[in-house]
């Protein structure tokens, strides 16, 4: 089949990313780690003994920084909905996190220990419809704080993706209601023209 004129675009600009070569060169699974990376150094996120829950972790790019920072102490458990690759220190879960036996064996993994990040990096696959995309989006960012209220700790910390446009404000008015510190960052490995940024959100109240 016949390449789209934008997707032949896409695949010269992705291909000719530094970031895309950088990762490749460093053997990292994908570009998406330098913006975890860029937000980790700044705000100094994942701390070695953390334990931390990954959504929506595939390929696994954010999943094998993190891991490297927590040396031994500490687990990193990855869930998805897709297969993943093994990660050496990385428990994963292929399932959907909704389902309660998903969140179940979770805590079966952590051994009912305390988790204090949750990280989502999570985004659907677009269809070139914005008011879809943007709906799909937002559900998937619902999902996720969800999630991170149900399993993080009191004063836990939450980093997910999300997509400026409709129902953006209402949602980072939300994440405020749970946690007592909310930021917004936007990593220079984020494509410019790119709606994508990240709310970080530390001191869940529990």
């Amino acid at each position: 089949m016949a390449r789209t004129k934008s997707s032949t675009q896409w695949m010269q600009e992705h291909f000719d990313d530094p970031y895309v070569k950088m990762a490749q060169a460093q053997g990292y699974r994908s570009r998406a780690v330098f913006k975890l990376k860029e937000i980790n150094d700044k705000d100094n996120l994942i701390k070695s003994g953390m334990n931390i829950v990954d959504l929506g972790a595939a390929p696994g790019g954010w999943s094998q920084f993190a891991q490297q920072l927590l040396v031994k102490n500490g687990r990193l458990v990855a869930l998805d909905i897709l297969p993943m690759e093994p990660l050496e220190g990385v428990d994963m879960i292929i399932g959907d996190f909704r389902e309660e036996s998903i969140l179940n064996e979770l805590y079966v993994i952590l051994d009912n220990a305390p988790i204090q990040l949750v990280l989502s990096d999570m985004a659907p696959n677009m269809s070139g419809n914005k008011s879809t995309d943007q709906a799909r989006a937002m559900y998937l960012c619902e999902l996720a704080l969800d999630t991170a209220k149900t399993v993080l700790t009191k004063n836990g910390v939450f980093l997910v993706k999300v997509f400026q446009g409709e129902g953006f404000e209402t949602y980072l008015k939300e994440v405020g209601q749970a946690f007592n510190s909310v930021v917004i960052r936007k990593p220079k490995a984020s494509r410019p023209r790119s709606n994508e940024v990240y709310i970080l959100a530390k001191g869940f109240k529990g």
